[in-house]
Order: structure tokens, then sequence, then C-alpha cells
């Protein structure tokens, strides 16, 4: 039987949290005023706007990360391992005369069971929040907005009030657009490194694309764009998708047409690439490096087109 995964993270790579827009410098003054306290802190972002990495920033920064943050994934954590679990960790860290430093990771996916037994625990016999809060530190992290949870009856009030002490929300990307070329600049320069290629040049109409896009996905969508890049050694060809993506959504009234023209240029764009790229597959009788060097394209960003199109090895039958 598997046994509740509480997960050891330490102060990491601070990309999340990059950026001199308003909104996060912000925030980040907020993280600093909280960080040192044993105030319990919820916080509350999309997917993708690096939740689990601010709890690391607050508990690096706090005054007792000389304990590990203890991680538990609430989405998939059983109730009869839970009461079990917190106390064996409690009892751990008192041992070292350390605080507990508990990270609850998707806090709303907690069952009813779970949430009466967190109650418990953090309740510990009534003794109150000050003692409470000098043996046990809790960040939790949420994408819903947990005071309508608590409206419908989906989570416990008594517990909703335990672990919000205060409360951070976390800015979609859409909304700090001005930190999108700082985030890709951080980003690139740590896949070059992982992947040990030669970050491409970014120009401006990639740039313009990237703060055209609405960003669903948020930071982490856009370090998945910056490992492509640097995996393809093409910033432009990276951004391909998201072109289509942003031509796709649907437009405001009136500009139905023009935006149909957009459409279609770049889906003539796209058929005429797919003509040049057979052409000199067949010249060379599917010798993939030669035709990219007659295309003048990277040997990667070849076989990343091939793939995007569909396009398969088809040899003259003997």
């Amino acid at each position: 039987m598997e046994t509740v995964r509480m997960q050891c993270t330490t102060l990491t790579d601070p990309g999340f949290v990059t950026g001199q827009s308003a909104i996060l410098q912000a925030l980040r003054a907020m993280v600093e005023e909280l960080a040192p306290t044993n105030i319990p802190i919820l916080l509350i972002g999309e997917s993708g706007t690096g939740k689990e990495v601010y709890a690391r920033v607050i508990h690096g920064l706090s005054g007792d990360n000389g304990a590990p943050l203890k991680k538990i994934n609430c989405a998939t954590i059983e109730s009869f391992q839970l009461q079990n679990e917190l106390h064996k960790q409690m009892t751990q860290e008192e041992g070292c005369g350390r605080t507990l430093q508990l990270f609850l990771d998707g806090v709303d996916e907690l069952d009813p069971v779970c949430q009466k037994q967190m109650l418990a625990f953090l309740a510990d016999g009534e003794q109150g929040i000050d003692q409470l809060a000098s043996r046990v530190r809790i960040i939790s992290a949420t994408s819903r907005e947990l005071e309508k949870e608590v409206e419908s009856g989906k989570f416990r009030r008594e517990l909703y009030f335990r672990i919000n002490g205060a409360c951070l929300r976390l800015p979609p990307l859409r909304e700090r657009k001005e930190d999108i070329r700082t985030l890709l600049e951080h980003f690139l320069q740590k896949h070059e490194q992982n992947l040990n290629s030669e970050v491409p040049s970014v120009d401006q109409e990639t740039l313009n694309t990237l703060m055209a896009y609405d960003w669903p996905g948020n930071i982490r969508e856009l370090e998945n764009i910056a490992r492509k890049m640097a995996a393809l050694g093409n910033a432009q060809l990276a951004v391909n998708d998201l072109r289509v993506s942003s031509a796709e959504q649907p437009q405001p009234p009136g500009t139905e047409r023009s935006s149909s023209l957009k459409v279609e240029a770049r889906a003539a764009s796209r058929q005429r690439e797919r003509e040049l790229i057979l052409e000199a597959l067949q010249r060379t009788k599917w010798n993939r490096k030669r035709a990219a060097q007659e295309l003048q394209i990277s040997y990667k960003a070849l076989l990343y087109k091939l793939k995007q199109i569909g396009a398969r090895e088809t040899r003259p039958q003997k």
C-alpha cells in the first residue's frame, strides 16, 4: 500500500517570481512582510501562476527555514492515512525542536473526512492559535475561491479560517504582460544550460506574438515555450502554435472580415512552407540533413516541422 507522499522542498529557481510589474512588486512586498511570521498563508492563483514556487520562497525567507517544507498533495491523500502521517511528522519536528512547516497543495481537494481530520489536528484540543503557531506553520494553495466553496458547503468554514491567516493572490500572466520579456530571458538562460544549446535570438515579431497571446497556462506555459525555443534553436518556430491559437480565438463584432483575411494568409503561408519542405525532401531523396541545409534551417527545426505538418517519408516503389 502506497504511503502518503510528503515531499521536502527547498528554495529553488525564482523564475516565477521574476518581474518588475507593479502587481508583482506589491505581491513581493507582502511576501517579505509575512514570510518571517508564523501566520498561516493561503495562496490563491490559477494553474501555472507558481503557487508552489511562492510557498518555497515564503519558506526560504521564514525564520525557521532550517526545517524542511513538507508537502501534502491534497488531491490524492486518503483519509485513513492523513491523521497518522500528520502526527508522525509533528513528532519528528518537535523531537528536533523545530516548527512543522506544512504545505497543503490543492487544499480545496481535501474530501470531507480529511477536512475534519485536518481541522482536528490544527485545533489540537482547542489550545488556541498562538500555541498552534509555535508548533505548525501552514501554507496552503488553491486555484478556487474558497469562500464560495464554504458557502456551498464543500469546504468547512472552521478549517477555512484556520488556514487563511493572510491571503495572497497570485496574478495571472495576462495581468502582468510587462514581465514577459524578463521571464522569457530567465527561462531561456535556464534551459540553455539544461539542454546545452545556444539561446536563439528573439525578434520583435516574436515578442509581439507573446504579448498578444492570452496565456491560459500562465507562467508555466511561457516556460514551456522558452524550452521549445532552446530545443529548436528558433524562436519564431516555437511560437507558431501560439499564432494559430490567437488566430482561432473569437474576434469582437465587426472584425470578422479582417480576422478571416489573417487566418487565410497564415494558412496559405503554412501550406507553401509544407510544399517547400516536401520539395526539398524529394530532391534529396528524404535525406533530412541535406534538406535542412537547402532550406537553411537547423536539423532539429526540420524534424519539428515534419512532425507539425504530419509528413511521412514516401519513397518511390521499385
